[in-house]
């Protein structure tokens, strides 16, 4: 289904309402492990396909078929990237997911389930070790005092109870003057945060910023210390992918000049703050998050070299881990999946008569992220040298333009110019730019508005204007 910008949670509770009012759900699976199923029935008992369809753009009866065919799939499973998150309602999306995944029974079996495609290198390995502000490793609340415990003991340092700020708040606490230096070790926030101007005066105003990465990236070049890392060719080490697959590197080369492992560094700079860390390698490191993370029970490093991976959650020494979970219970008290009722909200800036055009952004095949690397590979740059808007053939030809022709992009942020794409999967009223050409970053147009509860930007939805840019001249016609 091609649905309306921002129409997510519309499209999802009519599906709810249909699978609900035509006793598609799967009665003796929420008895036995769900909470709160009459809430969600009360909240779309009114969301009708019918009434939903001119806020998800989808047609009644195309809503009704695919919520059936879900419903009553022996198996079913739901896929989502980045597209679900980046929206101020993103939690909400991913609460109605789940609601029709445990509606049906979709849960805990073979081909079910909800599998968010991560969106960097090793993101679930990170986020499970505690990368994320308001939490411990493998997800314990920061403000929960027993737990808070558990790891000031293993730490032997106390812990603030408070969660920490995300990255558009640092940038925030920054131009607030409560933040005034930052150590950023391989990301590129100079072309990856939201409303760039704003990231980048914030990053320049800093008393002092130290950069650790493989190359000067965008945020490098605002850096007073540049610290050259290794790469993951270079070092060894484990990362976590997607599907709880926690898996060994091995370095293959040796780093170039100076570039030392992450691990190595880091460690470096503690002993010269005074702090007595001795780690000898990553084997250390990982045994350290094996007391803290009960998520590494039963896999051990040496196990880990001798199979190459092995999937958490994990039952012994000697036994695989499980490629499925929740089988018999969720990680909450008393063991049951709750659903969580969403309502429809509105982007937090529509489209209107100044800015009638919806602008989203992402990735491409042949460049990853913000170009850090991909961008210094010739041959994928050779493929996609440059930055272009992907559009539909009838807004090129409302523009009067053809592809190839320069055509400016301006939001309430800024402005960028690029070369119009011609792409047959993009819908009219939408337009799709790239973020890793940093001569016209994306970024520098998009909202920094956060969804409440994961604060993360709305990335994929920004209010533009298009218009054609005069041959030679760079101005608009």
């Amino acid at each position: 289904m091609r649905f309306s910008p921002g129409g997510d949670v519309a499209l999802f509770n009519a599906m709810l309402h249909v699978i609900i009012h035509e006793a598609l759900f799967d009665q003796a699976y929420i008895d036995a492990h769900t909470e709160g199923f009459g809430a969600l029935a009360s909240s779309v008992a009114d969301m009708t396909p019918e009434v939903m369809s001119p806020l998800c753009g989808v047609e009644p009866e195309v809503i009704r078929e695919v919520a059936r065919a879900y419903a009553g799939a022996d198996r079913a499973m739901i896929f989502w990237g980045m597209g679900i998150s980046q929206h101020v309602h993103g939690t909400d999306n991913a609460r109605c997911l789940i609601s029709m995944a445990l509606a049906c029974g979709h849960t805990g079996r073979p081909g079910t389930g909800l599998h968010p495609l991560r969106g960097q290198n090793n993101v679930q390995g990170a986020s499970d070790a505690g990368l994320i502000p308001m939490v411990l490793p493998d997800y314990q609340p920061v403000g929960d005092a027993q737990l808070r415990a558990a790891f000031e003991e293993l730490w032997d340092t106390e812990l603030d109870p408070e969660p920490g700020l995300t990255v558009v708040e640092i940038m925030d606490a920054i131009t607030a003057g409560t933040i005034k230096g930052m150590y950023i070790l391989g990301e590129n926030p100079a072309m990856s945060d939201p409303d760039l101007t704003h990231a980048r005066a914030a990053l320049a105003a800093l008393e002092h910023l130290v950069v650790q990465d493989l190359f000067v990236t965008e945020t490098a070049q605002f850096a007073d210390v540049i610290l050259p890392a290794a790469a993951w060719s270079e070092k060894s080490g484990t990362v976590t992918n997607t599907n709880r697959q926690v898996q060994m590197g091995r370095a293959a080369l040796s780093p170039p000049g100076e570039a030392k492992p992450d691990w190595w560094i880091i460690q470096e700079m503690a002993r010269r703050f005074g702090l007595d860390w001795d780690y000898h390698g990553p084997e250390q490191v990982f045994a350290e998050m094996k007391q803290g993370m009960h998520s590494l029970d039963h896999i051990s490093w040496s196990r880990l070299e001798r199979e190459g991976s092995v999937t958490y959650p994990c039952s012994a020494d000697d036994a695989p881990g499980q490629d499925v979970v929740f089988s018999d219970a969720f990680p909450r008290a008393g063991g049951r999946g709750r659903f969580s009722p969403a309502w429809p909200l509105p982007p937090d800036e529509p489209v209107d008569e100044a800015y009638p055009i919806v602008l989203t952004t992402g990735r491409l095949l042949e460049h990853w992220h913000t170009g850090a690397m991909t961008r210094r590979s010739r041959v994928l740059d050779e493929r996609e040298p440059e930055a272009a808007a992907f559009l539909a053939s009838a807004e090129l030809d409302r523009l009067g333009v053809t592809p190839g022709d320069a055509i400016k992009i301006a939001t309430r942020r800024g402005s960028i110019t690029l070369t119009a794409r011609a792409d047959q999967a993009m819908p009219e009223g939408m337009v799709f730019v790239p973020f890793a050409f940093v001569e016209a970053a994306a970024n520098l147009l998009t909202n920094p508005a956060l969804d409440p509860d994961g604060k993360i930007p709305e990335f994929k939805y920004a209010a533009c204007r298009l218009s054609a840019i005069a041959p030679d001249s760079g101005q608009p016609l």
